[in-house]
């Protein structure tokens, strides 16, 4: 989602969409001229929302540069052919996304996109817990690990006896009304107790982010538990208000992709997988779009435009500017500009991250892959973070007779294995996967990606260090995407969006 994004490997190369053009156009009298930098999904947005703002806007027009070859940041897909009538989908980045943030859903329609969406198969959702060395499928009933049936987490074996008792004591704990923030791990212990913060919060919760529950910050990934602990004084009760709401509101809405009448999908992704989106939406843009071309220099004007120097040698001048790209990439920018929130962007660490997607025969296979996939937690000191079987979890992602199946290793929970070579990575995650699901077959083909320094770390206190950052930034110069406000693809675009909303509410004061 950024113009200096980590690199991964085998990344098959797609035609790049949008218009790339070295010099561009020249400043005209009473022009609106808006910069975006970094061409991944947030900066994409802000280009399309300043896109259908020119239509009604005389005068304003976007310019998006993005350093590397192609757009789209982390949103990557590799199709790899000859082994079925079907070729095999396999992401490079996220493989889906969620739909109760509405954001991407409603791009993703606003660009005619309805009939590519993909629904993950909801009626095979289950998950498994690595527990002591065997799969515990998650009890059935658990709202973002609170329980809410009685039966299945009572006969579940995943968590104690003495652990469940704790859980349930969640009911009688005073809630915590002081605003101030607190890890994840602390809040999971506070409300549920050890045993649940080991087993569900940490790998659940934690592995979203890539993050380490004892530092992760409650109120800038999970805001939601903290406000149902204000309102209801439980998460139980909480939790089990808000389904209450789901079932009275619930009604019939178009599915994902299909047009059935039935549920959206809580997750969804696109036929072609994640990278149709970017290439989609690039393949819309009108405006002055540069791949190839980064910016060395960022300096304010007298009278209060910017001036940007390109990589090329070229200038832009802009009224605004919107960086989309890592935080350490934006503070290189902002040193001179705006020391201040380059000191508050640089403390945010990042962690590198990596998958292993292998596709195997479904007949060499032997287990039944029949769920999502493996949570592990960090208690059972395994060498990989986690499991998707991503052809059970979305159709066409691998031919008939074929299973695909991907390994995430790295972030705060391996972070060892992201020095290993792919020649010694490649048997350690043979070793684990026989270890779980007793796979012993070759996989037919292996993809290694790996992205470094990529995964902004939510440590407490997070947004306090964020509203320091939107602080200190001059006049219309915005930052945007992952380092934020949100990790997730919905949360980018929403971003995005805002930022170039910020940027268009100046338009009609100039």
């Amino acid at each position: 989602m950024n113009q200096q994004d980590g690199q991964a490997t085998r990344v098959s190369d797609s035609a790049s969409a949008g218009r790339v053009d070295a010099s561009g156009p020249k400043a005209a009298p009473g022009d609106y001229h808006v910069v975006v930098v970094g061409g991944g999904i947030t900066g994409l947005s802000a280009a399309w929302r300043l896109q259908k703002a020119a239509r009604q806007t005389p005068g304003l027009r976007y310019t998006v540069l993005e350093r590397s070859a192609r757009w789209g940041g982390k949103l990557r897909t590799e199709m790899v052919g000859g082994y079925g009538e079907e070729p095999f989908i396999v992401e490079v980045g996220p493989d889906s996304f969620i739909t109760q943030k509405p954001w991407a859903l409603q791009l993703a329609r606003e660009l005619g996109m309805e009939d590519r969406l993909l629904g993950t198969n909801d009626h095979k959702r289950t998950v498994y817990v690595l527990h002591r060395g065997k799969l515990t499928p998650m009890p059935d009933g658990l709202m973002l690990i609170v329980p809410t049936k009685f039966t299945p987490f009572i006969t579940s074996s995943l968590i104690s006896p003495l652990g469940k008792l704790r859980m349930g004591l969640e009911l009688f704990i005073p809630p915590k009304r002081d605003g101030a923030d607190e890890t994840l791990a602390d809040f999971m212990r506070r409300r549920l107790g050890s045993e649940a913060l080991d087993k569900l919060a940490e790998p659940l919760l934690s592995g979203i982010y890539n993050s380490d529950a004892e530092q992760q910050s409650l109120l800038a990934t999970f805001p939601r538990f903290r406000a149902l602990e204000e309102k209801h004084g439980s998460l139980i009760r909480g939790m089990l208000a808000a389904q209450r709401q789901r079932m009275q509101a619930k009604g019939a809405v178009p599915h994902a992709g299909n047009g059935s009448g039935k549920r959206v999908s809580m997750f969804v992704s696109f036929l072609g997988g994640m990278q149709e989106f970017v290439d989609t939406l690039a393949g819309k843009l009108s405006g002055d779009l540069r791949l190839s071309t980064g910016v060395e220099r960022l300096e304010k004007l007298p009278g209060g435009r910017y001036r940007l120097a390109l990589d090329n040698g070229a200038t832009l001048e802009a009224d605004a500017v919107i960086l989309a790209l890592p935080a350490d990439v934006t503070a290189d920018l902002l040193d001179t500009l705006a020391p201040e929130a380059a000191r508050h962007l640089r403390a945010i660490r990042t962690v590198s991250t990596g998958t292993v997607s292998l596709a195997y025969r479904t007949d060499e296979i032997g287990h039944p892959l029949n769920g999502f996939g493996v949570v592990i937690p960090r208690s059972e000191k395994r060498r990989i973070n986690a499991i998707t079987w991503t052809s059970t979890k979305f159709d066409h992602r691998a031919p008939a007779g074929y299973e695909l199946i991907r390994v995430f290793f790295g972030g705060s929970r391996t972070p060892q294995t992201m020095e290993l070579a792919d020649s010694a990575l490649l048997p350690l995650v043979r070793e684990e996967l026989q270890s779980i699901l007793g796979i012993r077959a070759e996989p037919v083909f292996h993809r290694v990606y790996r992205w470094a320094q990529a995964q902004p770390q939510y440590d407490l206190g997070h947004l306090d260090r964020v509203a320091a950052i939107e602080a200190a930034l001059p006049p219309d110069l915005l930052v945007a995407g992952s380092p934020y406000r949100g990790v997730g693809i919905p949360d980018c675009v929403y971003q995005g969006q805002q930022a170039a909303d910020k940027a268009l509410a100046r338009v009609q004061t100039t």
